[in-house]
């Protein structure tokens, strides 16, 4: 269900009211419209959580870039808060042109994670993530279970491949040392991420 909220007075309580709570933490501005996103649930998060930890093992304590798991990255030099989005990880390596402004970065990470919830738009933040020059997104379907590798080409962000549980090709980014497919069953499948050196690899369950 969407709701349209056009009663100002409304909307200003609505939004302080999520910001005295914290449940604000993922909403998003695009183009000026208030984006109330789905909470994630714990196999989100538990999501999120996983893949942050092997990038931050492999980027950050290495010294070869920042992780975050949820970061406001927006396009605007002025009034950043009218246009941003929030991906559930984003990976930017050392030399990246986006500015850390402290509260929001102004463009766009080398690599984006969206983990789909139900009735979130999470794929129509594509033209945004390549607008601001978002090299790699990865995108996690889990109904039913697919991984989806989105390249920036030509400044869009295309599909390069797709893994299904079906067909687990395998996805290899060009931007970090891994890649992703999908092993197992519909019912109790994992997402397999592996190290560019073959030696290192970690197996995430789904449906946790």
């Amino acid at each position: 269900m969407a709701a349209l909220v056009l009663e100002p007075s409304v909307l200003e309580d609505l939004i302080r009211r999520r910001r005295e709570t914290g449940a604000d933490r993922f909403d998003e501005v695009w183009d000026g419209v208030y984006i109330v996103s789905p909470n994630p649930n714990n196999e989100h998060q538990g999501l999120a959580n996983a893949l942050a930890s092997i990038f931050s093992y492999l980027i950050y304590w290495p010294g070869l870039g920042q992780v975050f798991q949820g970061a406001n990255i927006s396009d605007q030099e002025k009034g950043w808060e009218s246009n941003y989005r929030i991906p559930d990880v984003a990976v930017f390596l050392n030399g990246n042109p986006a500015q850390n402004r402290q509260t929001h970065w102004l463009g766009g990470p080398d690599f984006a994670v969206e983990i789909l919830s139900r009735n979130d738009r999470a794929r129509e933040k594509r033209p945004f993530y390549a607008k601001v020059g978002t090299r790699e997104l990865l995108v996690i379907d889990r109904d039913p279970w697919a991984l989806e590798l989105y390249r920036l080409e030509n400044g869009q962000l295309l599909l390069s491949e797709k893994a299904t549980v079906e067909n687990p090709v395998i996805l290899t980014s060009s931007v970090l040392p891994l890649s992703f497919t999908l092993s197992g069953e519909p019912a109790s499948s994992h997402i397999e991420v592996a190290h560019a050196d073959s030696r290192q690899r970690w197996s995430i369950q789904c449906g946790q």
